[in-house]
């Protein structure tokens, strides 16, 4: 595991951006418009809301945590998940991710080497592989990492560029097919290799990704390729359900992509082609029929604080 120390500018005064997405009970009250309306709906489904009730109570608590641990001459912002796309990050901000591992996933591609501080407010719930502190370590942790210190880990991202200079980020991994369950058709080249494809399409993985969808199609297809590990600067591509028929091919359906290569591929389908990354659908590039897209290790990583 690769581990660096960040310096951080002290010029400026720090500002601690949090950041949080709607817990299932927020959902629910938004969805019925009250708790007595909520809890109907559960109980009428053998389902309660005293567990719902406890883990945002556990959630706002950490968020509590962080607001009381940010000193009171820093700055400080506090933003949903949802409102990622719309948010300015400034170079030097402390970014402060409270909830499940996918949170950090989400905001990854939104950031450009600020340091990421995961606190998980509900260890038996969320694996904390990328929010690996409790609240209660949020003051330290600011202080560590606005004073240049601190230990980080450089988590490798993976992107995809289309020809018309768009670009998509990812921490885990991008996903490349038809927005609909129809086959998903492209030409397909790694290198010197390239064949025509029908599939359920292609993902390319990072090593962190490399935990969970890319270990799923790893495992069910037999694989022995090494899938690489989140701070290595290899990705790993994996065709999903190849179909071998006429004029389409099952050949180039694995690989590994080292430092400097990438896969390249042509769109063969309507307008429902996609590319989106993360397991974010509504965050997508458009990849109809023609279009070329080219999907490399991103200069960019997730700078995450160890401790």
């Amino acid at each position: 595991m690769t581990t660096a120390t960040m310096k951080k500018s002290t010029v400026r005064t720090p500002r601690v951006v949090v950041i949080t997405r709607p817990t299932p009970y927020q959902q629910l009250i938004a969805r019925h418009g009250t708790r007595q309306q909520a809890s109907f709906f559960l109980e009428a489904r053998g389902q309660s809301m005293d567990e719902v009730e406890a883990q945002h109570r556990r959630t706002t608590s950490a968020v509590e945590h962080v607001a009381q641990a940010i000193p009171s001459r820093w700055r400080r912002s506090r933003l949903s998940r949802s409102d990622l796309d719309r948010f300015l990050f400034e170079p030097d901000d402390l970014v402060v991710a409270v909830g499940q591992d996918g949170l950090v996933a989400n905001l990854a591609k939104y950031l450009s080497g600020q340091p990421v501080i995961g606190l998980n407010p509900d260890p038996d719930l969320y694996p904390g592989i990328l929010v690996p502190h409790a609240p209660e370590a949020a003051r330290d942790l600011l202080h560590a990492a606005a004073e240049g210190g601190g230990r980080f880990e450089r988590r490798t991202m993976v992107e995809a560029e289309l020809d018309d200079g768009q670009v998509l980020k990812a921490l885990n991994e991008v996903f490349v097919g038809h927005r609909t369950h129809q086959s998903a058709r492209y030409r397909i080249r790694c290198e010197k290799a390239g064949e025509r494809h029908s599939s359920s399409g292609v993902i390319v993985s990072t090593g962190t990704g490399a935990t969970g969808w890319a270990s799923s199609i790893h495992k069910q297809s037999g694989s022995d390729l090494a899938l690489p590990t989140p701070t290595e600067p290899r990705l790993a591509f994996f065709v999903r359900e190849a179909w071998p028929g006429a004029n389409v091919g099952a050949s180039l359906v694995e690989g590994l992509l080292d430092e400097g290569e990438a896969l390249e591929l042509i769109s063969e389908m309507d307008e429902d082609g996609v590319v989106f990354g993360d397991g974010i659908e509504a965050d997508r590039l458009p990849f109809s029929w023609g279009r070329c897209l080219t999907v490399r290790r991103s200069e960019d990583a997730l700078q995450l604080m160890l401790g």
